[in-house]
């Protein structure tokens, strides 16, 4: 006859190992907003009439439909491949039909190609959505949000989302380097500009927080001199031009300044900054080490290093775009964006300060 107490002993020893080696239950994924220019607009410029579009072929070649999606990439986005990396379906574009129901609790992207921190920046472009509108957009949504789950699951869905913020580029190349005589070149010296930049931006931010935010991803500007457009057009015995190079050192050094300084007056480590010239220069330096053949030759465009006017469909197009870091004359492949991605979740300080996305996401998920 069986021992009942050896019978129980056993029951409970077995709960005890499937408590262990049961697959934890999978979290909700956390709302994400993305805010900024080309670099991470999804499609947003679609609804607009503005010459800063995406929404023709070549681009989308490699996207999952293989058609035109508004994203300045052969394929996915930096905002894309985030939403991969947290679990998440991509954020819908907010001018898109689409963007209803419960695929708001997805979060939303406001960002617009050819849009700067300033007003005036991008002004070629005519109809963007500018900084200012997309926080307005913003607050909108929260509205939205809460006439479907009320205003305190509202609050918690937003403060517990995700936010990354891409500024500053524009301001330089569509701006104080647009042309020779810009207003703002003949008004300020270049670290005057870049100061003003940070004293605008520094209100952008400040808006996003009492807007809810309270994990905000910001990146630096990338190397704007080492992009086949001004390689194209500035360079000197193809290196990377000079003077969009001493912006970025103005005006990078400037920005994490200015986040140390406005998380020391929260408490809290609200802002992160993004170390994006660092990632970019990885594999503009050394292409191959990263399996590129080049990074000075955009995949899509024409003259030299492909870098002059835009991508269209009677472009010099390379058969594999998976070989080079550009993708046309200003923005990366998918493959280097999925290498920024991944110094962006896991990246040491260098790429990611205070904490990289791995650690906000392990953080935040003890609270």
């Amino acid at each position: 006859m069986s021992n009942p107490s050896a019978s129980l002993a056993i029951l409970a020893s077995a709960l005890v190992v499937t408590m262990w080696t049961a697959a934890p239950p999978v979290e909700a994924a956390r709302a994400f907003f993305v805010f900024g220019d080309s670099l991470v607009d999804s499609g947003n410029n679609n609804y607009l009439i503005t010459s800063a579009r995406a929404d023709s072929p070549p681009y989308g070649i490699d996207y999952p439909t293989s058609r035109p999606t508004g994203r300045f990439s052969n394929g996915l986005n930096i905002p894309d491949i985030i939403s991969e990396h947290i679990g998440s379906e991509s954020t819908l574009p907010y001018l898109s039909p689409e963007l209803k129901g419960e695929k708001l609790l997805v979060g939303a992207n406001f960002a617009s190609a050819g849009i700067g921190i300033l007003n005036d920046t991008g002004v070629q472009f005519m109809n963007i959505i500018r900084i200012g509108q997309q926080l307005a957009f913003f607050q909108e949504y929260q509205e939205r949000v809460s006439a479907l789950i009320g205003a305190e699951e509202t609050q918690r869905l937003v403060n517990g989302g995700l936010v990354l913020i891409v500024l500053g580029g524009n301001d330089y190349v569509n701006n104080y380097f647009f042309t020779r005589y810009s207003v703002r070149r003949l008004r300020y010296s270049l670290p005057e500009y870049s100061r003003l930049l940070i004293s605008e931006y520094r209100k952008i931010l400040m808006r996003l927080y009492e807007l809810g935010a309270r994990r905000v991803m910001v990146t630096g500007t990338g190397p704007l001199g080492c992009v086949p457009a001004e390689l194209a057009t500035r360079s000197r015995n193809g290196e990377c031009a000079e003077e969009p190079m001493q912006a970025v050192a103005i005006f990078n050094p400037l920005l994490i300044q200015m986040l140390r300084e406005l998380n020391q007056q929260l408490g809290s480590d609200v802002f992160i900054a993004v170390n994006t010239m660092h990632m970019h220069t990885d594999f503009i330096d050394n292409p191959r080490a990263f399996g590129f053949v080049t990074s000075k030759m955009a995949c899509c465009g024409q003259g030299p290093n492909n870098g002059l006017g835009v991508c269209t469909p009677s472009s010099n197009i390379c058969p594999d775009r998976n070989l080079y870091a550009f993708w046309d004359p200003f923005h990366p492949t998918e493959r280097a964006n999925r290498y920024i991605v991944q110094q962006m979740m896991n990246g040491s300080r260098e790429y990611m300060s205070p904490m990289n996305l791995s650690t906000i996401m392990a953080l935040d998920s003890l609270t």
